[in-house]
């Protein structure tokens, strides 16, 4: 192995040569209603003769954790800057099960969040599963971006062949192995949202209740001028571009969306502290995006198993995951970020990084809703109101804001533990999740 010294963040570093173990990580957690997870990820990456360190040519991903009870995530990412000559290529091949899929509703605020509905310890108790159904995720996922023009202006372009299947939470199966007064209601005596939306109020249409296919393809031009991709301090990234979904490519549903991303850095201290943003704006430009699909976020690459929102680790810290559906959103984080220790782990360069960070986002198209959608509440659901579930015109910007523990080795394995606080408690209250990378 060839090493080299050089100067980096104060202190003599090697630069990597070769393949490189990036890192691993054990999944081992417990929720009463999905079980235990177990698990483990680990990544590798290949750094060549050293040269671009600490950019790599190649980098393997790969990921089996799951609950006992059925949800998970296999996946396996492969990503190379030197496969295809001029190319950054990612590959990404995941099934994706989740037992519990957070729903609730469509548009923000207009869609009511009643905690209550779903602490068994409240005397207007539902069930636990009130704002859940199951989603299962079949995807492979394909993202190419070359020079362009000059050194910063790229081009972006991928496919994706996706399947989803939704339906109702299997509580039979969640039951089991609970005594009864820790059992959760059948869906016959107490229906979740998911239920009543597809059942009672016709809001999610029969043809995309059991999931179906969703391919795309993408295209798109970028600026990066940023100084490195894991944890950059300086530079620029931006990105826009459409994304379609034709019916050529086997489609159950068409539909086009359109996205910008702005994303800033900025040195503070030179190599330790940094300020950063990031604004960005979604929206459906024509066909029906099916309900399953409103809360897929579209970037040019993906930094983690999903990348889905508004609400949760990839978009608004501490909000509720997908709390903010619509045809169309704006989003933003603020991040301060600082790298207080360096240290030697495994003979391996390391250092620990802390964030603070402010989150906000809104929809800014919503889905349509039908017109007489309150007289459905005395034919239908004459054991609920319609200010249960609704209240017009209430969308605004939801907020969060926390702090995120970084752990890095080799600058390019990162971890990320979020803690991040919701301004609202329509956005409930505490969210903590362990995950990789920075956010953007």
């Amino acid at each position: 192995m060839t090493t080299i010294a050089l100067s980096l963040y104060g202190q003599e570093k090697k630069v990597k040569t070769g393949w490189k173990f990036g890192g691993a990580l054990p999944a081992i957690t417990f929720d009463s209603d999905l079980g235990f997870q177990y698990g483990a990820l680990v990544e590798f990456f290949n750094y060549g003769d050293g040269s671009t360190y600490p950019e790599f040519f190649d980098h393997i991903y790969a990921e089996i954790s799951r609950f006992t009870k059925g949800s998970g995530i296999y996946r396996l990412m492969y990503e190379s800057n030197h496969l295809i000559p001029g190319v950054h290529l990612t590959s990404d091949l995941s099934y994706l099960p989740d037992k519990a899929n957070h729903f609730y509703g469509f548009n923000g605020y207009e869609s009511v969040f009643n905690k209550q509905w779903m602490d068994d310890e409240e005397a207007d108790y539902r069930s636990r599963m009130f704002y859940r159904f199951e989603r299962n995720q079949f995807r492979f996922k394909n993202d190419f971006q070359g020079k362009l023009s000059g050194e910063h202006i790229k081009w972006s372009a991928g496919f994706a062949f996706q399947n989803f299947s939704a339906g109702s939470v299997d509580i039979d199966k969640l039951n089991k192995g609970k005594d009864g007064e820790d059992q959760l209601p059948q869906l016959n005596e107490e229906p979740g949202l998911f239920e009543i939306y597809r059942d009672s109020l016709g809001l999610i249409s029969a043809n995309e209740a059991d999931g179906g296919w969703v391919n795309t393809l993408k295209a798109g031009v970028e600026w990066d001028s940023r100084d490195n991709r894991p944890n950059p301090m300086k530079g620029i990234w931006s990105e826009l571009g459409i994304e379609i979904s034709p019916k050529f490519m086997g489609n159950d549903w068409e539909f086009s969306r359109f996205y910008i991303t702005h994303r800033q850095y900025f040195t503070l201290v030179e190599n330790d502290l940094s300020l950063v943003y990031r604004l960005g704006y979604q929206t459906t430009l024509s066909g029906t995006v099916p309900f399953f699909y409103q809360s897929q976020v579209i970037t040019s690459i993906l930094t983690g198993a999903t990348n889905e929102g508004l609400g949760g680790s990839s978009t608004l810290r501490g909000v509720l995951k997908n709390r903010v559906v619509g045809d169309g959103f704006v989003l933003g984080n603020v991040e301060l970020r600082w790298k207080p220790v360096y240290f030697k782990l495994l003979r391996q360069d390391c250092y620990l990084g802390l964030n603070l960070f402010y989150d906000f986002g809104m929809v800014t198209k919503s889905i349509k809703l039908p017109d007489d959608l309150q007289s459905t509440f005395t034919n239908e659901l004459t054991n609920y109101n319609f200010p249960d579930f609704f209240n017009p015109g209430e969308e605004k910007l939801h907020h969060s804001a926390g702090i995120s523990i970084m752990p890095v080795m080799n600058q390019n394995f990162v971890i990320a533990v979020d803690i991040g606080k919701s301004f609202s408690k329509q956005d409930g209250n505490i969210g903590f999740s362990i995950g990789l990378n920075y956010l953007f």
